[in-house]
């Protein structure tokens, strides 16, 4: 198979800290989980009004539902991209590891932002990591994360941002910065926040120590993507909880539950897994 990170690429992940794998996956699987999150919060493409109110059968937003995030986690349509080989080619090449495990996250939708709903009007830069306990120098290869882009993502449209001025000069940064600094909220004066526009099947991973969030989405249409990234497996150790996930359709327990049990309620099993998705899962050893 013909590689998918080349030479160019890792250099310019090793340099900026990020990554934009085009078509990792078909553009027709982000079709069919743009549908499924429709399906799951009950609102409708063609009403704007309903994207800003609760999901249907909730009171009330789910927790992070302001800045986009929706608690699907095991749909079928979620796997199809998890396990699609290339999806997985680009996170096995780029950290030359062929032994990976996959995340289960969730799903993004954020709506444009409105005078009258300001709570949707979120933007913010933060590292997924306590950085004031490294050690120098940082040691590659280092733990990455990834976002998959399920429909056409403009600069403007509330997506992926970065500040790889920091990234790339970061030991000499953090020696710049005051002993009492937030360790996951940097201080990006001086620097320019970038925003990283995509299509639809393309998949960005970034270091964990790129400083990244989203923007605002000053458009028309609302943002989605679904949240992958992979990891080494460990030899002998079991994913108890993940596989218990995958079969009762729930998510990770760190993260906020649909109390409507959408998934389980609406599926006729758990999601069908190909050779590599029940590796990549971690029920059959590689």
């Amino acid at each position: 198979m013909e590689a998918v990170v080349t030479e160019e690429m890792r250099d310019f992940f090793h340099t900026n800290g990020y990554l934009l794998v085009k078509n990792a996956v078909p553009k027709e699987n982000c079709e069919r989980l743009i549908e499924t999150i429709w399906e799951f919060t009950g609102q409708q493409p063609d009403d704007p009004e309903s994207w800003y109110r609760p999901a249907a059968g909730m009171d009330s937003l789910w927790k992070h539902q302001s800045a986009g995030m929706i608690p699907l986690y095991q749909h079928q349509t979620m796997w199809d991209n998890r396990q699609h080989p290339r999806l997985y080619q680009a996170f096995a090449e780029l950290m030359q590891v062929k032994e990976l495990w996959v995340s289960i996250d969730r799903v993004n939708m954020k709506p444009p932002r409105r005078d009258d709903f300001t709570q949707f009007n979120t933007g913010f830069i933060h590292w997924d990591t306590n950085t004031s306990n490294l050690t120098f120098p940082l040691p590659r290869p280092r733990p990455v994360q990834g976002v998959l882009y399920l429909a056409d993502t403009s600069a403007d449209q509330g997506g992926f941002q970065c500040v790889p001025s920091i990234y790339r000069d970061f030991e000499q940064w953090l020696q710049t910065q005051p002993e009492d600094r937030h360790p996951t909220i940097p201080d990006v004066k001086g620097h320019e926040i970038v925003p990283i526009p995509g299509e639809a099947g393309d998949l960005l991973i970034w270091d964990f120590l790129l400083a990244h969030g989203n923007g605002q989405n000053y458009t028309d249409q609302p943002r989605f993507a679904q949240y992958i990234t992979m990891f080494p497996a460990k030899p002998g150790v079991t994913r108890s909880e993940v596989v218990e996930g995958w079969q009762n359709r729930k998510g990770p327990s760190m993260f906020p539950a649909d109390e409507r049990e959408w998934e389980l309620k609406n599926s006729d099993g758990p999601a069908r897994l190909t050779e590599l998705g029940r590796k990549l899962v971690g029920l059959d050893p590689w």
